[in-house]
C-alpha cells in the first residue's frame, strides 16, 4: 500500500511546493529542512489514527514530534486513502471506484450485489446555524451521517459512499447517488436489499428484491408461515452485508465520529478501503448443489 501511495503523495507535495515558490525549483532536490517524520511513517500514523481514534496529541507523544506534524501527516494521507477505490476480489490491481464501476463490474463478473444502509452519530451543530435538523435521524434520534455499502454474496465490500445527512431516507440517498439509472443500463444485475427500499423494488421489480409485506392479522396461518419462511431466506442471502458494516464499525471514528461533520466523508472513504482490502482476501462461497424447496405450493 505504501508503494501504492507513494507516488500520489510526491507528486502531491511537488505541486503543493511548485505553488509555494511560485516556479521551479531553485536549489537541488534534497536541500532544506529534513521532515521529522518519512513516508511509512506518515502512513502508519494515519492508520493507527483511523483504528484506534486516538487523538493528534496523544499520537505526537508516542512518535516523539509536534502535534502539528501529526496534523500535517493525517491531512496529507487521508486524502490519499480516501481516493484509493475498492478492491476487486481474485483481480490485484483493480479496483472500483464509482456506482458505475460496481455495476458493471456486477454485470460483467455475474454477481448478485447486497444493499444496506448504515448511520454514525456525529456532532451536533450550533444553535442558530442554517441546516441544523437535517442531521437528525427520524430512526435514531440523533445528529447522525448516513451512508450506504454494497458487497457481494461472499462478504466482500464493493463500494461503500453515499454520505448523507441522517435526515435523508435510506432510498433518497442512494437515488441522489445514480442507482436508478444504473440499473436501467445493466438491467442483468440482482439487489438484495431490505424493507427500505421498496420504492425501487417497485421500480425495478426483478431487479431489486426486497422483504414482501407483512400479512394481515387475520391472515390464514400458512400465509403467516410462508411469509415468515420468505423472509427468513431472504435474509440469510442478505446478512453479509451486515457483517460488512460491522468489520467497518469496528473502527472507532466510524462508532461515534467526533470529527468536524466535513471530513466524516473522507474518514469513512479512508477505512472503508481498508476494510476493503481485508474482506478481498475471502474466497468465494459456493452454492449448494440442492436447494431447500417446498413440497406442495400451499399449506394446509
Amino acid at each position: 500500500m505504501t508503494e501504492e501511495l507513494y507516488e500520489s503523495w510526491t507528486a502531491r507535495q511537488e505541486s503543493a511546493l511548485y505553488e509555494r515558490r511560485g516556479g521551479v525549483r531553485r536549489r537541488q532536490a534534497g536541500a532544506g529542512p529534513k521532515p521529522e517524520l518519512d513516508f511509512c511513517d506518515r502512513v502508519m500514523l494515519t492508520v493507527v489514527h483511523l483504528r484506534t481514534g486516538l487523538t493528534h496529541a496523544a499520537l505526537a507523544e508516542m512518535y516523539a514530534v509536534g502535534r502539528s506534524t501529526v496534523s500535517d501527516a493525517i491531512g496529507q494521507i487521508r486524502p490519499l486513502l480516501a481516493t484509493r477505490g475498492f478492491s476487486v476480489p481474485e483481480r490485484p490491481g483493480l479496483r472500483l471506484r464509482t456506482l458505475a464501476d460496481v455495476f458493471a463490474y456486477a454485470e460483467a463478473e455475474n454477481i448478485d450485489l447486497r444493499l444496506d444502509g448504515t448511520e454514525v452519530q456525529v456532532r451536533r451543530p450550533r444553535p442558530g446555524k442554517p441546516g441544523r435538523k437535517q442531521f437528525v435521524s427520524g430512526k435514531k434520534k440523533q445528529n447522525t451521517c448516513k451512508t450506504t455499502t454494497i458487497c457481494d454474496g461472499s462478504g466482500r465490500m464493493l463500494w461503500s459512499g453515499a454520505d448523507r445527512p441522517g435526515r435523508m431516507h435510506d432510498q433518497t440517498a442512494m437515488r441522489t447517488e445514480g442507482i436508478a439509472e444504473q440499473l436501467r443500463l445493466h438491467p442483468e444485475v440482482h439487489v438484495e436489499a431490505d424493507s427500505g427500499y421498496q420504492g425501487l423494488a417497485k421500480e425495478f421489480p426483478g431487479q431489486v428484491t426486497v422483504p414482501p409485506p407483512k400479512p394481515d392479522k387475520d391472515a390464514p396461518q400458512g400465509e403467516q408461515l410462508a411469509h415468515r419462511e420468505y423472509r427468513r431466506r431472504q435474509s440469510s442471502r442478505r446478512i453479509c452485508v451486515e457483517h460488512v458494516i460491522g468489520e467497518t464499525k469496528k473502527w472507532r471514528p466510524l462508532q461515534r465520529y467526533t470529527g468536524r461533520r466535513e471530513t466524516y466523508p473522507e474518514t469513512h472513504a479512508a477505512i472503508a478501503s481498508l476494510v476493503s482490502d481485508r474482506t478481498a482476501l475471502r474466497p468465494t462461497r459456493h452454492r449448494t448443489s440442492t436447494e431447500l424447496v417446498l413440497v406442495r405450493d400451499t399449506v394446509c
